[in-house]
């Protein structure tokens, strides 16, 4: 079931996922496409760089091998990136090359552009600028701090999307990224995250 948001189409997560468990395999489709274009750029902005559609191309197939274990109402696509997430970390460590940042740059740019093309050349200029400084710092951060702040930034999950996707309680989400932000402000003073995404329930 599909429906119009915002000149998006979204899917009914929990009705597609009925229907393939019911034995319409096909139905998987939309999930792939709904969810395609956010997986690419996870993959690239992780690292997977030239290999990014087969990592996510892997991660749908185990997607679907599992969703027998996906928990009801749970939401799909945090579920989806933590795959991504395991596997672009499998074929980083398995890579015989090592991947420029400089490529890093590129391909997850070119996965979904940010900037609209309408924009002032010297505004877009300045923003490629600010991402790559945002990337070239990003590497100097430990693993887990790096991790929260793609999805909670350059991939703009809120919240509880991030925690699930990580499989870490909010708390540490909230812990973790508060010492990213700490530690990325040292490395670029002029850093403005703004404010990301938010959803749900801020209890714990």
């Amino acid at each position: 079931m599909r429906t119009r948001e915002g000149g998006r189409i979204v899917v009914d997560e929990a009705v597609v996922i009925a229907r393939v468990r019911a034995g319409e395999p096909e139905a998987y489709a939309e999930l792939v496409r709904a969810h395609t274009g956010i997986a690419i750029r996870a993959a690239r902005a992780l690292g997977a760089g030239a290999d990014a559609e087969d990592v996510v191309q892997q991660a749908f197939i185990k997607a679907y091998c599992s969703l027998g274990r996906f928990r009801d109402g749970a939401a799909f696509k945090p579920w989806l990136l933590s795959i991504v997430a395991n596997e672009t970390r499998n074929t980083v460590r398995t890579a015989v090359r090592q991947r420029t940042l400089a490529g890093r740059e590129a391909a997850f740019t070119e996965a979904d552009p940010l900037i609209p093309e309408s924009a002032d050349p010297a505004v877009a200029a300045l923003e490629i600028e600010r991402r790559a400084a945002l990337l070239a710092a990003l590497d100097q951060l430990s693993e887990e701090h790096r991790l929260v702040v793609t999805y909670r930034y350059l991939l703009e999950m809120d919240e509880p999307e991030t925690a699930q996707a990580l499989g870490w309680p909010r708390g540490t989400v909230k812990s973790r990224l508060n010492r990213a932000l700490r530690k990325l402000g040292r490395l670029l003073p002029d850093f403005e995250p703004g404010e990301p995404r938010e959803g749900g329930d801020e209890h714990e």
